[in-house]
């Protein structure tokens, strides 16, 4: 019996057999969203390209996610060889020694890749997870509406701009909103705009010292003005919606201005989906105060846990997943409108793309320049994120503030309740882990 020595990776997973060979199994555990379900339908490219090398993909929700990521990886029962992660997730991670640190070849160009995004997805200064996707928040609004009552926005508008030409537009009776905005509680759903607003007017979420500013003059300022826009102007029960609901409601030409992720500028022109679709105008992020922080940052991303025995194998994937040579094929399949965006600043200096993505790939691009996650509120602050903190404890305190500025919203309760009782019970938990005695 003869034995063919073929080229192995570290985990020395597959062998040769005679004539038959077992490719190297990787489990992904992945996200369900658009992007990345396209990622699994294209990836027989990949295996065609690497044959000793099968994927075996995992999706779940987001919730879902986490939990089984998270549980995975704890527990280092190496079911999953690369987990789809967030900004958030990275550097806890990363600092926990969960993840593997990335070394992708020369010819990947790690240096394309945004550095805001690169900044957001590396701890101490190394890479730990590399994007397939990013976005930051900016403004959309109906030029046609604004313009029929002689207003218009500036690229840079603050929140008062924004109140003023809610408050023009705003016309129940013909069904259109003057603002939509997100509203339904998690610390991913209204905290991450919300958490921009407090920025905007000054605040943060901790002092240096870590004690919670949730009753701050700023952080009281930034809500009260949030509250009162939605509503005076905003769409009805507004605390039950998220992005997909106001996308719908866009797309029916009920808003006329919406501050959200920079992706939804790609399905609001989208012509097939709405009658209002070449309407829509985008600018930065409103700012108030400052601009720091004033638009969020995120950014979805492929890591190796330190548990998976084939990290050659997975980091040949993760690689390729997030390379240039892959938006490259997905525009080949399905047009450089449909490509994933916010990673790479070639894509941005792609003519075939700025011209499929019409204007907002510039406003895009400028949010994502202009986000930092690490120089990221007015006063200094002592946490990584914009639009959260990266530390565990944030799970639990953002989303029992987003549920208290919701039932604010909804007439439950007041405004300075809501910000004591989410301050309260931040200070609780930071005791509790040990920031503070």
């Amino acid at each position: 019996m003869k034995f063919i020595k073929l080229p192995l990776f570290t985990s020395l997973a597959f062998y040769s057999f005679g004539f038959h060979a077992v490719a190297v199994e990787i489990n992904i555990a992945t996200v369900n969203n658009g992007h990345m379900i396209e990622m699994q339908k294209l990836s027989s490219a990949f295996e065609k390209e690497y044959p000793d090398i099968s994927l075996n993909w995992h999706v779940y929700g987001e919730g879902s996610l986490r939990m089984r990521a998270i549980a995975d990886i704890a527990a280092e029962t190496n079911k999953y060889d690369v987990v789809t992660i967030g900004m958030y997730e990275t550097p806890i991670w990363a600092k926990r020694g969960w993840l593997q640190p990335l070394n992708p070849p020369k010819s990947y160009d790690v240096n394309d890749i945004l550095p805001a995004v690169k900044d957001g997805l590396s701890y101490n200064g190394t890479l730990y997870a590399a994007p397939f996707y990013g976005e930051s928040s900016i403004t959309m609004y109906r030029a046609d509406l604004l313009a029929d009552k002689g207003i218009s926005l500036s690229d840079t508008p603050s929140w008062d701009d924004i109140k003023q030409a809610a408050a023009a537009i705003h016309d129940p009776s013909k069904g259109i909103y003057g603002v939509c905005l997100r509203g339904k509680p998690g610390w991913g759903d209204n905290m991450a705009l919300i958490s921009t607003i407090a920025n905007s007017y000054g605040g943060q979420w901790f002092d240096m010292d870590w004690n919670p500013q949730l009753t701050s003059r700023s952080w009281s300022q930034a809500v009260n003005f949030y509250v009162d826009l939605q509503k005076n102007y905003g769409a009805p029960e507004a605390e039950k919606n998220s992005f997909n609901e106001i996308l719908s409601l866009s797309r029916e030409g009920k808003c006329g201005i919406w501050v959200d992720a920079s992706v939804a500028a790609s399905f609001l022109a989208d012509k097939t989906k709405s009658s209002v679709a070449d309407k829509w105008k985008f600018v930065q992020a409103p700012n108030q105060v400052t601009s720091k922080g004033s638009n969020w940052l995120w950014a979805w991303a492929l890591a190796i846990p330190t548990s998976s025995k084939n990290f050659n194998a997975a980091q040949t994937f993760v690689t390729w997943a997030t390379s240039k040579g892959y938006i490259e094929l997905v525009a080949e399949k399905n047009g450089w409108a449909n490509i994933p965006t916010g990673t790479r600043i070639s894509t941005y200096n792609n003519d075939q793309f700025l011209q499929a993505s019409g204007s907002f790939a510039k406003a895009e691009l400028q949010a994502l320049l202009a986000a930092d996650p690490i120089n990221n509120t007015l006063p200094p602050s002592p946490y990584q994120g914009i639009q959260f903190v990266s530390i565990p404890e944030f799970v639990s305190i953002g989303g029992v503030t987003a549920q208290k500025i919701s039932e604010a919203l909804e007439g439950k309760t007041s405004i300075e309740k809501a910000l004591s009782d989410a301050q309260k019970l931040s200070i609780r938990q930071m005791q509790r882990f040990g920031y503070y005695d």
